[in-house]
């Protein structure tokens, strides 16, 4: 814990259930359990998801009031905010809360912390690209979660990468249950089970995880697997995934399913985490089966390769290439040894890297310098 417990908001545009969402819930959870005073702030008219998990866990969440897409009004209520609940620091996540919590601490003289959690689309507007560089050299930090995306938005925005600093995801260590959900999918003894956990869309690459396992034989040791896909909220691809699999003849072995609150239980379950995504940042359900001590099979694209050494914590491939995933699963299905050893190195890895413990400790570090850094800026 930092010298001074803190009075932190901790501001996000969205609360719908996501990877954002879940990191802001944990890192405010581990916060809190050290001493600080953690505020949430949400939108006013959002789905309620992370705030009713916030007020279960004991917070007492606000909320941001954003009438029209620039409001100066909105930036007035967060210095309102700020003031009614005695506010030291401001940590805002993503594009919205990143320019209006830089404009409100700006006029407040509150240390700000901005986290950019990914920056596929983000981008792509001028206007948006303006104020995202705007409110990066304004405020006393601005994270990403990966090297990977510090170079996109580096490059996007036409800013020096230092002015970005890399903070990975981090998971908690849970003990998940793998027999009461081997026992509801109906799992034998001896069968390879495989978990893919992302939502139903194309990038998270599914289709081709179905036509890598559809490829493999139908008879002896590589036939003995199953696949289960935790699709999150679903997707646009839930349809062809489920039509993939009924003319491919698997589906007797593939099960799609979403909303689950049991993750830990399924990574338990599971003897290899596959993660075939096009695109990915630096995903938390990857970090999950690290620390989880899952042997992973994922696309060498953006940040898994700065998790995941090929060969060592896991294998990696080639994002898209079904042949290279394939092979991939050929070597782990039928080798209990090396999923073992894949999976030791992956749990090692994770818990020293890619705790929520750890990320909090960084988190801490960024809060106490924004902190000197506005005090500093105040005397000068």
């Amino acid at each position: 814990m930092t010298g001074t417990p803190l009075r932190i908001a901790m501001m996000l545009e969205s609360d719908g259930p996501g990877g954002a969402e879940m990191v802001n819930l944990r890192l405010s959870q581990e916060l809190r359990a050290r001493g600080h005073e953690v505020i949430p702030v949400g939108p006013e008219r959002g789905v309620g998801w992370l705030g009713d998990h916030f007020r279960r866990g004991g917070f007492s969440p606000d909320v941001f009031h954003l009438r029209r897409p620039i409001d100066p009004a909105c930036v007035r209520d967060l210095i309102a905010l700020f003031r009614r609940h005695r506010i030291s620091t401001v940590h805002s996540h993503e594009f919205t809360m990143a320019v209006y919590g830089t404009a409100a601490t700006r006029l407040a003289g509150l240390p700000h912390l901005i986290t950019m959690h990914g920056g596929l689309t983000v981008c792509k507007a001028m206007r948006r690209r303006v104020a995202l560089r705007w409110a990066i050299r304004s405020s006393e930090h601005a994270v990403v979660v990966s090297r990977a995306t510090q170079a996109q938005f580096s490059t996007d925005l036409g800013i020096p990468g230092d002015l970005l600093t890399v903070v990975p995801n981090g998971v908690p260590a849970i003990a998940g249950d793998a027999d009461r959900v081997r026992a509801e999918f109906g799992i034998t003894p001896g069968e390879c089970v495989i978990l893919a956990v992302g939502t139903l869309e194309r990038h998270k690459g599914h289709l081709g995880l179905l036509a890598a396992l559809a490829a493999l034989p139908r008879e002896g040791p590589l036939a003995r697997w199953r696949l289960v896909i935790a699709g999150g909220r679903g997707g646009d691809q839930r349809e062809a995934l489920e039509r993939y699999t009924r003319e491919s003849g698997l589906s007797s072995k593939v099960h799609i399913v979403t909303a689950r609150n049991d993750i830990a239980d399924l990574q338990a379950m599971a003897d290899v985490f596959a993660m075939p995504s096009l695109w990915e940042g630096l995903p938390m359900a990857l970090l999950e089966a690290m620390v989880a001590g899952r042997a992973i099979v994922a696309s060498a694209t953006a940040g898994i390769p700065e998790a995941i050494v090929d060969g060592q914590e896991g294998l990696l491939v080639p994002p898209g290439d079904v042949d290279a995933l394939g092979a991939a699963l050929r070597a782990l299905i039928p080798d209990a040894a090396l999923r073992a050893s894949l999976g030791a190195a992956a749990r090692l890895r994770g818990h020293r890297e890619f705790t929520v413990q750890v990320m909090a400790d960084r988190y801490e570090q960024l809060y106490e310098s924004a902190i000197g850094h506005g005090r500093r800026a105040r005397i000068a």
